[in-house]
């Protein structure tokens, strides 16, 4: 009956020019990078203490993964349940010391990191980077690489030299580049005396970082913004402003993640901006509700319009795709593998339109026909091709994965004290 279906479908969008096959071959190519952090509520290795630096995890769900292999376990999990190809997306916080050895941020070293990259090898994936520059002692009043204290800003410096150097080895050790993305929690609650100091501190800061030697076909220095946080309502050190245009100047990476803006703003719609004028762009996808809430990624609007947006301006190979939420409420197994599965959807949706067509259609101003198509195409048979994409990939079909995670629940997680 699928294949019947997937027959049927193939025919239908035939019609209207959309080989439904190669959307299957680009989209089993595109590798999405999967954050670590939705297995523990963003907890990591390295501290004992609360989250800090606006960032903060909701809900008690039972079962969350509290060492390495509980981790790695359930990312495994998740993989199975996923179609496509993945990247592992990891925070420095998850460095992984043994024999009783603990250093602190600024002296971390790729021997921290050795199993992620047994395990990545061992997967055939690649390791993207993140510094951890929260829920540490010397975040000093919500300021790390802005502050005024240079003590607090020489070991947030030496952080991110560190993180270059991991991210250097993660490279050369698993044969495919590394996103290092740096963003910092700096701010303030109340409106600043000060606006332009703690930039130019910030830019500082990234400068000393960036010097650090590094191999430019194999790490990739991104740059994220927010619009504000917890603690930071007032003012922003890393703002959409201040990080595009270092990231222009300095030859680096600009990283949108779509809850760091005003509600009023969209990602879908800066994506084109920068692609004019970057080679590469990197985004964190999530779902923001009211504000920077890292919901997990439904099969929305906005997630199918940053979906295509890529895909109609032949961008795959140009935009580094990450996932970025962490949702403690619901069974952590499934939030990561409901936005990851989300986050394919929107991609294969964005790959089975005729967009050729459509562009014609705008630049002769044929816009009734422009809308006419895009509407019918909303009811296109997607979900059979969907199915098959998912089989082709050895990955649960429909609501399969469902009765799998209830199972791993029941004999694994659920026995996490």
């Amino acid at each position: 009956m699928a294949t019947e279906r997937y027959a049927s479908a193939k025919a239908q969008y035939a019609k209207i020019g959309v080989d439904t096959d190669k959307a299957i071959e680009t989209l089993k190519k595109v590798p999405i990078s999967l954050h670590c952090w939705q297995g523990d509520d963003v907890t990591g290795f390295d501290q004992d203490g609360p989250l800090t630096g606006g960032i903060q995890t909701t809900g008690n769900y039972p079962g969350k993964a509290r060492t390495p292999e509980e981790l790695m376990a359930d990312y495994d999990k998740v993989f199975k349940l996923c179609p496509g190809q993945y990247k592992l997306n990891l925070h420095a916080s998850y460095a992984i010391f043994e024999d009783g050895e603990h250093v602190d941020r600024d002296k971390i070293q790729p021997k921290h990191f050795a199993k992620w990259v047994e395990f990545a090898k061992e997967r055939n994936m690649g390791i993207d980077f993140n510094p951890t520059y929260f829920s540490h002692s010397m975040v000093k009043d919500n300021l790390t690489l802005s502050s005024p204290d240079e003590e607090v800003r020489k070991f947030w410096i030496e952080h991110g030299k560190r993180c270059i150097e991991i991210s250097q080895y993660f490279a050369e050790e698993t044969g495919i580049p590394c996103v290092m993305n740096i963003w910092i929690p700096d701010g303030y609650k109340d409106i600043p005396a000060d606006r332009l100091g703690p930039r130019a501190r910030f830019a500082d800061s990234l400068d000393q970082i960036l010097a650090t030697p590094y191999d430019k076909t194999k790490v990739y220095p991104a740059l994220e913004s927010k619009v504000f946080g917890i603690g930071l309502e007032s003012y922003t050190v890393g703002s959409s402003e201040f990080t595009v245009n270092y990231a222009a100047h300095h030859g680096i990476i600009s990283l949108m993640d779509n809850g760091h803006y005003h509600p009023t703003e969209v990602v879908s719609d800066k994506i084109s901006s920068l692609l004019l004028f970057n080679d590469k762009i990197a985004l964190h996808v999530t779902r923001p509700v009211r504000w920077d809430s890292d919901h997990v990624i439904r099969f929305d609007d906005e997630t199918k319009e940053i979906c295509k947006e890529i895909v109609r301006n032949d961008a795959l190979d140009r935009v580094f795709i990450a996932t970025d939420y962490f949702d403690a409420s619901i069974n952590r197994i499934a939030a990561w593998t409901i936005g990851a599965r989300n986050l394919q959807k929107a991609l294969l949706a964005a790959l089975l339109e005729p967009n050729a067509d459509l562009k014609k259609l705008q630049d002769e101003s044929r816009f009734t026909q422009l809308l006419a198509l895009q509407e019918e195409i909303k009811t296109y048979p997607m979900g059979d091709v969907w199915d098959e994409y998912c089989a082709s990939c050895g990955a649960p079909v429909g609501e399969e994965w469902i009765k799998e995670m209830e199972k791993y629940e029941e004999e694994v997680t659920s026995k996490r004290a």
